[in-house]
């Protein structure tokens, strides 16, 4: 306890590098908050990644333990369905390893892209198919917008611990450029694997989720926009880490 009490008053935090407002927006009391809160902020998140599982149709403590959306997809693919959970799982670590002195470059490209993709992909899916989603009650509907751009929030604060090499963000994008494919359009086993959106059900027949257009397009076009956004943001961040001398080449 006295170390974290010793780390949320410790002066000494990375330095803030003067990189352009569209790739570190936040407020620098925000940036020095969330690095000062690490822990908790890992803690969180962790706890997030199990509610989110939870959520996705996995209860252990339940007879069926399976059921909802995993329930529904072939488990050689369920490594590719909780999405957010797995983004929340990526930053806690990240945050963790960090505040350890252990920090992982590749933790937290990881974070980076996940955080800032769901945290987005995530209101805007609740925003374009609201009459479907509101149907789980406002409380869950607003805990779900505001939580995921809570992510945005901590995705913004990554620079400040991570200088994102360019072999960081290749693994990143490769984990998410797979995704992206098996989601929406090279489902592999079963049919596309993206998170749930109306009007999406489970075919009586073959058990899989089905896709109708034009519902699977929307989907699609946010993810694959939003994973395009995250590679820019990650390589332009370290592109201006060069320009201004802040990381060697």
């Amino acid at each position: 306890m006295s170390a974290i009490v010793d780390h949320l008053t410790d002066p000494d935090l990375p330095s803030r590098r003067d990189l352009p407002r569209y790739v570190a927006p936040l407020p620098a009391a925000i940036e020095d908050l969330g690095l000062r809160l690490a822990p908790v902020v890992a803690l969180v998140n962790l706890v997030g990644t199990a509610f989110g599982f939870w959520y996705y149709g996995f209860h252990p403590f339940s007879e069926p333990a399976v059921v909802w959306q995993f329930a529904a997809e072939p488990p050689a693919m369920w490594a590719f369905v909780p999405d957010s959970p797995v983004a929340t799982l990526f930053i806690g670590v990240a945050f963790g390893l960090w505040y350890l002195d252990r920090p992982s470059p590749y933790w937290s490209a990881l974070a980076f892209f996940g955080c800032l993709k769901l945290g987005l992909w995530t209101p805007y899916t609740l925003s374009v198919f609201f009459d479907g989603f509101i149907g789980v009650g406002w409380p869950m509907y607003l805990f779900l917008y505001c939580s995921h751009l809570a992510m945005v929030v901590e995705a913004f604060v990554l620079h400040r611990i991570t200088d994102f090499p360019v072999r960081a963000v290749a693994v990143a994008v490769l984990w998410y450029g797979v995704n992206d494919v098996v989601d929406y359009f090279v489902p592999v086993v079963g049919t596309p694997h993206h998170t749930t959106v109306p009007p999406q059900v489970v075919d009586a027949v073959t058990g899989w989720y089905t896709h109708p257009w034009p519902a699977h397009q929307y989907a699609a076009v946010g993810a694959v926009v939003l994973t395009l956004l995250a590679t820019f943001l990650a390589l332009t961040t370290r592109v201006k880490l060069l320009e201004r001398g802040h990381v060697d080449g």
